[in-house]
């Protein structure tokens, strides 16, 4: 559902709010990155939690703090970003209080204009949003090169669909099959 508000870049308290909360309510926001003059756009539309250290899926397990995890443990807002296999970037933006590593994974972006897998997965929105590790630790409230926006569109309960995390078997059953991962319905299915 499309609205007429003005864009708002979302504020700390928006993040701060428990993880399940927020990775449910960032789906149908907008992640704005500003290169120069130009601006590149997307809507987030697939997102996942992470809530360490009792999730066995997440780097902070235990308590684990690392040169890598740090950003993790910063108030909600800030980006916690990670290489894995040697070349994938990933998106994380931290939730909840400083020093409770929490996090949630932006999976995908829908790309007004652009091809539908641009960035259909974590390592490809990276790519089209053209971020690295000079972005770790950014805190998205204040930043003049990457934040994200509410643009007024309505997500109902019913827009949004749970499912286990992906390629986190290691975690083990349990904490492998929890339906953290939040899908936002593609709109012809919401308008049905």
């Amino acid at each position: 559902m499309k609205s007429t508000m003005r864009a708002k870049r979302l504020t700390r308290s928006f993040y701060t709010q428990p993880t399940l909360k927020v990775a449910q309510q960032l789906l149908g926001k907008y992640i704005v990155r500003k290169i120069g003059s130009r601006k590149l756009v997307g809507k987030i539309i697939e997102t996942e939690a992470y809530i360490g250290p009792k999730d066995r899926a997440s780097h902070a397990y235990g308590g684990k703090v690392t040169p890598r995890n740090k950003a993790e443990y910063l108030v909600g807002g800030h980006i916690y970003i990670y290489l894995i296999y040697g070349m994938y970037w990933q998106l994380n933006i931290t939730t909840s209080e400083e020093g409770k590593p929490e996090c949630v994974l932006i999976r995908a972006l829908e790309v007004p204009g652009e091809d539908k897998n641009v960035a259909s997965g974590p390592g490809k929105l990276c790519r089209y949003l053209k971020l690295d590790k000079s972005f770790y630790g950014e805190d998205l409230t204040r930043s003049r090169r990457i934040w994200v926006e509410d643009r007024g569109e309505i997500i109902k309960p019913s827009h949004i669909k749970r499912t286990p995390r992906i390629g986190i078997d290691y975690a083990g059953p349990y904490w492998s099959k929890k339906k953290w991962r939040f899908l936002l319905e593609p709109e012809r299915k919401r308008e049905n």
